[in-house]
């Protein structure tokens, strides 16, 4: 008996690791130092079961802002920090959403979006340091991180101390 219940608690074990990697996604040069959920789908999938924002960053591999943009996302020790109440998704060229709703003020590269822990796109935030025609686009880890403290504050997620 007891031999029994061991075995269905490893292979319990076995199995929720296994299912839990299928989540699992690539850093894309965005930073091994960061949790990446597997795909958009899989993003929303976990966002909505565990109510928390979501980041989506949608980039290019041959887009020069995308590549100036990595290293500094990477070596951000307050994005790292910070999105550790966030689910985090980076979709790289075929994998861009070729719906709208993932394109409010156009298709420009890079573009960082948050969705509510709903799963809806929050067209509320945005780089307010940024450009009127282009407010998804972000160049700098400082303006990243305006924008997600900005997430949680107004889910009231966390009080953080960054």
């Amino acid at each position: 008996m007891a031999v029994r219940n061991l075995a269905k608690v490893f292979f319990a074990l076995i199995f929720d690791k296994a299912h839990c990697a299928a989540f699992v996604g690539r850093d894309n040069g965005f930073g091994n130092n960061y949790v990446w959920a597997a795909s958009l789908e899989s993003g929303l999938q976990i966002a909505t079961n565990h109510k928390k924002p979501l980041m989506v960053i949608i980039h290019k591999s041959w887009c020069h802002a995308c590549k100036n943009l990595k290293t500094k996302f990477a070596n951000s020790p307050e994005i790292q920090t910070l999105s550790k109440h966030f689910v985090m998704v980076n979709l790289l060229d075929e994998e861009e959403p070729q719906n709208g709703i993932f394109a409010p003020d156009g298709s420009y590269i890079p573009r960082i979006l948050f969705i509510s822990p709903k799963g809806l796109v929050d067209p509320e935030i945005f780089n307010e340091e940024g450009s009127s025609q282009h407010k998804y686009f972000y160049s700098k880890p400082e303006q990243i991180a305006k924008s997600m403290k900005r997430v949680l504050e107004k889910y009231e997620l966390h009080t953080f101390d960054v």
